[in-house]
């Protein structure tokens, strides 16, 4: 397979409401597509990387400029490309992991399509339906919290997580459960706290949580492993697992019991299978989490959070969750699960209209000849 044709899209994509987490309140996405055209196929993939570098160092405008400056160039002398190896010809360029992980998200979507299979068939997933959860930002009111709350369970999602920091975190989630009940309840810091606040964090410990994700900085494993010590609520890594070794040493550090895989801070999802491997083996369990991916990086997700490890419900909700109109046909959860995508490829391309509507830029990047 060779690239013919490659195009970066830049999309305004609103959001149904505003989503407040510790590194700021998003109104919208701005978001990065890759379509790749090869003589076989056509590829789509999403670059989960945010506006500003606040989740991590990446950002969509850099992004941007990697992909089409750095990493296509590097490929497209590649007479017999594949998936597999997009990673070996870019390990020149340093760092940049979401970046990477759509250009081998395009290039995978392609050759799947190709060749009539499912990436769901590809990953090794197991399971055609995947359980739906949903995050919930920090409110200003615990009024407004239960109200929220109470929206997404009676929408039939099978699991609640809510964004916490300093200030936000005992009070709302005691009102969870004193309003809820035994739900299915974790929290997400999204690194927000230091490790003073440890005994603090371990009063959560009394509200029966399923985890409490990435409380620390991603840096600093042995803060998760002294917590790990203290507390019997599950700790669980997210920002600090970029790769499968990353995975292997915090497990074998004692920092986490529980995982958090997101392809696009790993680098793709060839890596985020690793990783799902690494943690089976040592009996750590994982579930899929989310970037606010538009309809593309959700379908590819989907298939990912069906392989057998992940036995917790993920942070796959529906496209109503985020969008009054996704750039794909929605996903809809029936009895809080989605179904994964069966079609060749991540089964799902972009609606020209939706696209059409969301595009703000278009960048076509020269294929030499």
């Amino acid at each position: 397979m060779k690239i013919e044709s490659a195009e970066l899209l830049r999309l305004e994509v609103p959001l149904v409401a505003p989503f407040r987490t510790s590194f700021g309140t998003q109104t919208r996405r701005d978001v990065l597509l890759l379509h790749l055209v090869t003589a076989e196929a056509e590829g789509w993939a999403e670059c989960v990387a945010m506006e500003d570098p606040l989740y991590s160092s990446e950002y969509t405008e850099a992004a941007h400029r990697v992909i089409a400056d750095h990493l296509l160039p590097r490929l497209f002398g590649i007479p017999d490309l594949t998936a597999a190896g997009v990673a070996p010809a870019l390990a020149g360029v340093r760092g940049h992991r979401m970046a990477k992980a759509a250009v081998e998200a395009a290039v995978l979507d392609a050759q799947l399509r190709a060749a009539g299979l499912s990436l769901g068939e590809y990953l090794g997933a197991t399971q055609p339906q995947v359980v739906s959860g949903v995050s919930v930002g920090i409110h200003d009111s615990l009024e407004s919290l239960l109200g929220t709350v109470a929206g997404y369970l009676a929408d039939g999602y099978a699991r609640i997580k809510l964004k916490i920091e300093p200030g936000w975190d005992l009070e709302p989630v005691a009102a969870t459960r004193r309003e809820f009940g035994d739900i299915p309840l974790q929290v997400d810091a999204n690194a927000a706290y230091t490790r003073s606040h440890a005994r603090h964090l371990a009063r959560l410990d009394e509200f029966g949580l399923l985890l409490i994700e990435q409380p620390f900085d991603e840096e600093d494993i042995a803060a998760h492993a002294e917590l790990s010590r203290i507390v019997t609520t599950p700790v669980c890594l997210d920002e600090s697992i970029v790769s499968a070794r990353a995975a292997f040493d915090a497990i074998r550090a004692g920092a986490c019991s529980v995982v958090n895989i997101k392809p696009g801070r790993v680098g793709g999802y060839l890596e985020a299978r690793r990783v799902h491997d690494v943690c089976a083996a040592a009996g750590v369990g994982v579930w899929a989490g989310g970037m606010l991916e538009t309809g593309i990086g959700r379908a590819a997700n989907l298939a990912l959070a069906a392989l057998p490890g992940f036995t917790l419900p993920s942070d796959i909700s529906g496209s109503a969750r985020y969008f009054a109109q996704d750039i794909t046909e929605p996903f809809e959860p029936v009895d809080g699960r989605i179904a994964v995508p069966a079609g060749p490829g991540i089964g799902v391309s972009p609606l020209p209209e939706a696209l059409a509507t969301c595009t703000v830029r278009r960048e076509s990047v020269p294929v030499p000849s």
